[in-house]
């Protein structure tokens, strides 16, 4: 019965092998990001625009490769669709998107461990009297 445990291995590193920053097309959304610029497709402007956002691109997509195995599979399945929809892609979208989710598990965990407090009872009213029987 080798042939189930290597099957097993198999499927095991090549979902590893698959667990890896996935490769964005971000030039379309670059050109975007330049055309807002309000400048024209002839303008030098537009052109240093563009390298500038294909440069913040790159700097995000290594910083995501450094941080990758930190986040959930499920988040990085999710972020990664999410950021592949509408078709333009963006490093900086999904990281975003990866941070955000992490930040909202890790404050739902800090709240299922914290400990509840009892209420305070509150101080009896001072000043006031009571009124009394005749």
């Amino acid at each position: 019965m080798i042939f189930p445990a290597l099957l097993v291995l198999y499927t095991n590193l090549a979902l590893a092998a698959n667990d890896s920053v996935p490769v964005l097309n971000v030039q379309q959304v670059c050109q975007g990001i330049a055309q807002q610029g309000g400048v024209s497709f002839h303008d030098t402007d537009f052109a240093d625009e563009k390298k500038n956002c294909l440069d913040s691109e790159s700097a995000v997509r290594d910083q995501l490769v450094k941080q990758w195995s930190s986040f959930s599979a499920p988040d990085k399945s999710a972020c990664t669709k999410e950021s592949e929809m509408g078709g333009e892609s963006s490093y900086t979208e999904l990281l975003t998107c990866l941070e955000m989710a992490r930040d909202v598990r890790n404050i739902h965990n800090d709240a299922d461990t914290s400990t509840p407090t009892a209420p305070r009872e509150l101080p009896a009213p001072t000043g006031h009297r009571q009124p009394t029987s005749q």
